[in-house]
């Protein structure tokens, strides 16, 4: 049996995401910084933005690491089946 090929995200996907990331994050501060407020809630925002932004970097990493270790365990289990299936003879005649 041929193992599950991985999804992989093309350089452009990547690239993407990247640009995407970067453009609602500066969007987002250069608000924060033109908003007709005291410099207190501005201060309060931007730790606001940058708290949202690492609770979305963990996040992301736990998802993932989720996921790795699921299909570790598939993996694990997939090839313990092979071996049985393997050592399996359904014309061995025990006890002769």
């Amino acid at each position: 049996m041929n193992a599950p090929t991985q999804p992989r995200t093309t350089a452009a996907y990547y690239i993407q995401a990247v640009l995407s990331f970067a453009l609602a994050s500066t969007a987002l501060a250069v608000g924060i910084a033109y908003l007709p407020v005291s410099a207190w809630m501005r201060g309060f925002l931007a730790v606001g933005l940058l708290y949202e932004i690492t609770s979305a970097f963990t996040l992301a990493k736990v998802v993932r690491d989720r996921q790795e270790a699921g299909a570790i365990t598939t993996r694990v289990d997939q090839a313990r089946l092979e071996k049985l299936l393997a050592e399996h003879d359904p014309f061995k005649v025990e006890g002769l």
